[in-house]
């Protein structure tokens, strides 16, 4: 599965801001919220019961929350790029600007692991991750991450 399979323009965010993790999260959740035709109160639940856990900030400015949801049929990405960046806790204790959301069904096992690190993968380029703070439209956001989608496939 690769991140184009994930994320649609409609779940990309540019510019959101955020001054804490939870701000951020609740926000992603709206976005899924409305995608998924779901209680954002219900997946911020979600999220922060994972967060709960550990922190999800990967490094390099990066987070990627992510949250079984019951009901979904297959997975969904939001993609979310702060104005700002703000403490996560990240394991290399660096604000996090960029946030990949994943929302997987109760019953993904391999499947969501496989997900979570392709977009980790993803999100570790360099180039990649620069281009991505320095877009200004969530459409030139949803571009980039479905042209490196593309690019990675081949």
């Amino acid at each position: 599965m690769d991140i184009g399979e994930l994320l649609d323009r409609d779940g990309v965010v540019a510019h959101l801001s955020a001054s804490s993790k939870r701000q951020a999260l609740f926000a992603a959740a709206e976005v899924a919220a409305r995608k998924l035709g779901r209680d954002s109160a219900t997946i911020l639940d979600a999220l922060m019961e994972r967060e709960s856990h550990g922190s999800t900030g990967v490094g390099q400015g990066v987070a990627v929350p992510h949250a079984r949801l019951p009901g979904l049929e297959r997975m969904v990405g939001v993609f979310v790029q702060l104005d700002a960046p703000i403490p996560f806790d990240a394991v290399d204790d660096r604000p996090v600007d960029l946030m990949f959301v994943l929302f997987a069904p109760l019953d993904a096992g391999v499947e969501h692991l496989r997900a979570l690190a392709r977009v980790s993968r993803t999100l570790r380029h360099r180039d990649l991750r620069e281009q991505l703070r320095q877009a200004r439209s969530a459409d030139t956001l949803y571009a980039l991450l479905a042209r490196e989608a593309a690019s990675t496939a081949a």
